[in-house]
């Protein structure tokens, strides 16, 4: 007699086991980079993932047979992610100028040149061109602000912004954790179900409110080491940002999946995905944070 499958409640139980399984593994690499304090470890770890989305994406477009270049994109990808790390290796604590427009010409330009050799049917050859430049720019470049955020801070370590890393991965995380929590338990009101039939807005509100337990809780913890943020009313709003910037990357990731028509990015983390659903969110907050600290909070320190 064949087995009968599990009844919702059991199902929504053995999925959150996966996801806690593996949000605390996730945890668990993370907190070994960040006590390790060695550049390589914060640069390896964020390059990795970096790297290992792009190919996700890419075969995600194969498995659609969306007509693009994998290789040229995922090859500008790795040379831009060796160049920005062999940059701060070496003790620079800034992007080499104009790195970013000479990886968007590179991309532009070559898809254009590759497509050359295929004739033209309607919008496929401009959608194979978009499609290879998505994948650098959402990606490797969108990733990377996390990487820059480790060096805009000022110090003497080899990662000074070591702990605004982690305080901009506990807001993300926490606001990921607190949509699926509160969902999961109150949620009644789809927020967007065209897109992503789960969000509810009951598990925005809990996503708010998890924000600000990490965003505050984290600053009172840490005042010191996190002293950039001056003040609480920036530790405030800036957990009100990324809450809604990493719901917006999350649903972001839900609207390339669903046009694609993919569950997942890929399964290397049981109940999460790949490493493209594991980033999603990081890809917006992330350059925020950056730009915030560039332009708001560093000009007054």
């Amino acid at each position: 007699m064949a087995d009968s499958p599990p009844t919702p409640a059991a199902s929504k139980a053995i999925v959150f086991v996966r996801r806690t399984t593996s949000t605390l593994l996730l945890w668990g690499l993370v907190a070994a980079a960040f006590a390790s304090m060695n550049i390589w470890a914060y640069l390896g770890l964020i390059g990795a993932l970096a790297i290992l989305a792009t190919f996700e994406y890419f075969k995600m477009l194969r498995d659609a047979e969306i007509k693009c270049f994998p290789i040229f994109g995922i090859v500008v990808s790795v040379v831009y992610c060796a160049t920005l790390y062999a940059n701060y290796i070496q003790g620079e604590t800034s992007v080499p100028l104009d790195i970013d427009a000479l990886a968007v010409f590179l991309l532009i330009a070559g898809s254009f040149a590759l497509q050359l050799r295929y004739p033209v049917r309607g919008i496929e050859a401009f959608l194979s061109v978009a499609a290879t430049l998505t994948g650098f720019v959402y990606l490797a470049f969108l990733f990377n602000f996390s990487a820059r955020l480790v060096f805009i801070v000022p110090g003497e370590s080899q990662v000074p912004g070591a702990f605004v890393l982690l305080w901009m991965i506990a807001v993300t995380k926490f606001t990921d954790m607190g949509a699926y929590i509160t969902g999961s338990a109150i949620g009644k009101h789809k927020m967007i179900p065209h897109i992503s039939p789960g969000k509810t807005w009951e598990g925005f509100v809990g996503a708010l409110f998890f924000s600000q337990l990490a965003a505050c809780g984290l600053y009172a913890l840490l005042p010191e080491h996190l002293a950039i943020f001056q003040n609480w009313g920036h530790v405030i709003f800036l957990g009100f940002l990324l809450a809604i910037l990493a719901v917006i990357g999350d649903l972001a990731e839900s609207v390339v999946k669903r046009s694609l028509n993919a569950k997942d990015s890929g399964h290397m983390l049981p109940g999460i995905g790949g490493a493209l659903d594991l980033i999603d969110s990081l890809c917006f907050t992330a350059p925020a944070l950056y730009f915030y600290i560039k332009w708001v909070l560093l000009p007054h320190a």
